[in-house]
């Protein structure tokens, strides 16, 4: 018993960053999933993990704490980060609600509990069981496990000084907005000239209410280039998980203190 103390601190730290990533990281982080089963979840998978970590004993003291602040930290960084990327897809399902005009029919988003965009919900839940078939959690779990490769159990700070994060996070961002455009593109410019055309009919037939008419011809124009693009659409949310992987490789590297 005297022998397993000293090594429940090595998997107290895995603990910290394997449950502090299961907060945030998108399809972990759902609501639905008990609390209990994620902390059983992130347990397990600590206790599998420890096996590969080759460390000494902490002892319990000042520097032990500061370790499990900065797993705890590193793992909400990680998951946060891909938490922000997959967000393109419930920004692309808002620039569609903007043009469908379903902006003020939100719906509850369960991961959340926030509102969010119905559409961008719709294409969010896809994303997510195309992630599931294309055993993208897997990926995710091989990135929380070969993370300690860049930022290991032992190293005190992490790069939050290095002069690469501002720029990588910026990048990040515009990444994710150009593919959240990519996605919502086909709709939005099928609906733009569905709004000219509708101008042109009530310039030549004021007799018309184009409100009423035009609402129930956008919502079908929408669902219908959505059903025409979908297979686009998968192919640009399997290029949105290639950076995914990428943005989580490289936010790694930088609290490592790579890329200064």
């Amino acid at each position: 018993m005297e022998e397993l103390y000293p090594r429940l601190t090595i998997l107290l730290l895995l603990l910290a960053r394997v449950s502090a990533f299961f907060v945030v990281m998108p399809l972990f982080s759902h609501r639905t999933i008990p609390p209990m089963h994620r902390l059983g979840f992130a347990l397990i998978l600590s206790w599998m993990m420890y096996y590969t970590i080759d460390v000494e004993p902490f002892e319990i003291n000042g520097d032990y704490i500061l370790l499990i602040i900065k797993e705890a930290v590193v793992g909400l960084f990680i998951g946060l980060i891909a938490y922000i990327v997959l967000s393109a897809i419930q920004i692309a399902g808002g620039f569609i609600d903007f043009q469908m005009g379903f902006a003020m029919a939100n719906v509850i988003d369960p991961q959340t509990g926030a509102q969010s965009p119905l559409m961008g919900q719709y294409l969010y839940t896809i994303a997510l069981l195309l992630l599931l078939y294309l055993d993208g959690h897997h990926l995710i779990l091989d990135g929380i496990f070969y993370s300690y490769q860049f930022v290991p159990i032992d190293q005190v700070s992490i790069g939050f000084d290095n002069p690469a994060a501002p720029e990588f996070v910026i990048k990040a961002f515009a990444a994710a907005f150009i593919i959240a455009f990519q996605i919502a593109a086909p709709v939005i410019a099928t609906l733009f000239l569905v709004d000219v055309a509708l101008g042109i009919v009530a310039r030549t037939s004021p007799q018309f209410n184009i409100f009423v008419i035009g609402f129930p011809i956008k919502i079908t124009v929408a669902f219908i280039i959505l059903i025409i693009t979908m297979g686009v659409t998968f192919q640009v949310i399997q290029r949105l998980f290639d950076l995914l992987f990428v943005v989580m490789r490289d936010m790694m590297t930088i609290l490592g203190g790579g890329f200064s």
